[in-house]
C-alpha cells in the first residue's frame, strides 16, 4: 500500500526499521508532555475557510536566506538520519534537491560532510552544537565551507542531553555492556530487510563527521556519552563571536522559545531563527513551538527570518505554522519516518504530499501566494 500521509509512513518506519531506532526518531523526553502539545497544539489552530476567491493558480514557491525554493519547507536536521536506510543522508539531500528545498545536515550524521557534497549538486545547510572543542569545532566549519554549504543552523538548546526514556528501555543509550549490545542485535535480527539493506551493505555504521574522535571501533553507546561529555554547557551568547568569527554566511538560530531570547537573537546579529523545543527532546512541559511562535514573530519577524518546527504532519500544518508567524518550516520527523519507511523515494513522495495538502490548505483559506498567508487566516472563533 502507497502511504497516504507522514502517519502512514510513521507505520511504515515502526515496521521496518529496529525497535530502538524508531524509538529514537519517534521518541521526546521525559513524560512526553511537549511531544503530545506539540502536535495537538497545532492541530487545534482553526483556519478560515474562505470561498469564491479564484483559487486556480496556487504558487508554492518562496525565497529563504537568498535560497528561491519550491515551497516554504526544509528538511530538519536529524542526528543518527543515515541509520534510517543505506547512507540515509545522501538519499535524503537527493530527495530535497528534487524537490526544491533545502536539506539540513546535522552534526551527529551517520555521512561525513564530504559524502553528502559528493551526493548533492546544489548547497546544503549544515548544523552546528556548541562542542567543548573548540578545534573540532573549527574543523568541522572549515568543512562545511569547503562542501559549499550555505546556511549554518546553530543549535542552541541542547547544551546537555535531554533524558529521553525510550532510548534507555530499547537498549540504545543503555550504559555499555554485553546486555544492551545482544538487545540491539536481537533487534536487527527481527528486521531483516534493514540488516541487509544497512546493516550489511551500508557501512560503514559509524558517526561521519565525529567518528575521528570516538575511533573506527566505537559503538553507539560511545556516541551518547561523547555526547555527554562534549556538548558545552557553559555556552553563553558571547560564544556566538566564535561562531561568526568562522561563518560569515547566513546564520540560524535554532531552540528558541521564549521573546526575550529572539531579540537577544536578533540583536546579535543572526540571519534566522527556528521556534522549537527540539522536537519535545529536551526539556518536558514546555509550550509548543506553535504556541510560542506568535508572539517571536511579532516581537523580531521584521529584523531576521523566523522558522519553525515541532509536530508538523501535513502540508495543513505547514499552512498553519505560516499563519501563526513562521517564514519557513522545517520539517523533522516527517521525512525521517519517510527515509525509513521508503528511503529517498519516500521523502520524495512524503515532499509530493506536503506540497499537495498545502494547496489544499491554501485554496480553501482563499489565499493564492505563501506571501499572503498570515494571521487573517486564522479563525478567533
Amino acid at each position: 500500500m502507497t502511504p497516504a500521509s507522514i502517519e502512514d509512513y510513521r507505520e511504515a518506519a515502526r515496521r521496518r526499521v529496529p525497535h530502538f531506532l524508531f524509538e529514537y526518531v519517534d521518541g521526546g523526553s521525559y513524560a512526553e508532555t511537549t511531544l503530545a502539545r506539540n502536535i495537538d497544539d497545532l492541530r487545534a489552530v482553526a483556519l478560515r475557510q474562505r470561498v469564491l476567491r479564484d483559487v486556480s493558480s496556487i504558487d508554492l514557491s518562496t525565497s529563504l536566506f537568498g535560497q528561491s525554493l519550491a515551497m516554504p519547507v526544509a528538511l530538519a536536521p536529524v542526528g543518527l538520519a543515515g541509520l534510517l536506510a543505506r547512507r540515509g543522508e545522501t538519499q535524503a539531500v537527493r530527495a530535497a534537491e528534487a524537490a526544491g528545498v533545502p536539506f539540513c545536515l546535522s552534526t551527529v550524521s551517520a555521512c561525513p560532510i564530504a559524502e553528502v557534497k559528493a551526493a548533492a549538486s546544489q548547497p546544503f545547510w549544515f548544523q552546528l552544537y556548541m562542542i567543548r572543542d573548540r578545534a573540532f569545532m573549527r574543523d568541522l566549519l572549515a568543512k562545511a565551507r569547503e562542501a559549499g554549504c550555505s546556511t549554518l543552523v546553530f543549535t542552541v538548546d541542547l547544551p546537555v542531553p535531554g533524558s529521553r526514556y525510550r532510548d534507555r528501555r530499547s537498549g540504545l543509550a543503555a550504559a555499555p555492556g554485553l546486555g544492551a549490545s545482544l538487545r540491539r542485535a536481537g533487534q536487527v535480527m527481527a528486521r531483516p530487510g534493514w540488516a541487509w539493506d544497512v546493516a550489511v551493505n551500508g557501512r560503514p555504521l559509524s558517526l561521519g563527521n565525529v567518528a575521528p574522535l570516538l575511533g573506527p571501533r566505537s559503538g553507539l553507546e560511545d556516541f551518547f556519552a561523547w555526547m555527554g561529555r562534549n556538548f558545552d554547557a557553559s555556552v553563553t551568547w558571547d560564544d556566538l563571536d566564535f561562531i561568526r568569527s568562522e561563518w560569515t554566511g547566513p546564520l540560524i538560530i535554532k531552540g528558541v522559545l521564549d521573546v526575550d531570547d529572539a531579540v537577544r537573537a536578533a540583536d546579535l546579529g543572526a540571519d534566522g531563527l527556528v521556534v522549537s523545543n527540539h522536537g519535545g527532546r529536551q526539556l518536558d512541559g514546555v509550550r509548543s513551538g506553535a504556541a510560542c511562535l506568535p508572539a517571536i514573530a511579532a516581537a523580531v519577524g521584521d529584523r531576521l527570518t523566523v522558522l519553525a518546527d515541532g509536530g508538523v504532519r501535513s502540508g495543513l500544518d505547514v499552512v498553519r505554522m505560516l499563519a501563526l508567524g513562521a517564514k519557513g518550516v522545517m520539517l523533522g520527523r516527517a521525512w525521517a519516518f519517510a527515509l525509513a519507511g521508503g528511503g529517498q523515494a519516500g521523502v520524495a513522495h512524503m515532499l509530493q504530499l506536503m506540497a499537495a495538502e498545502m494547496r489544499v490548505a491554501m485554496a480553501l483559506t482563499g489565499v493564492t501566494r505563501i506571501a499572503d498567508i498570515g494571521p487573517d487566516c486564522i479563525d478567533r472563533g
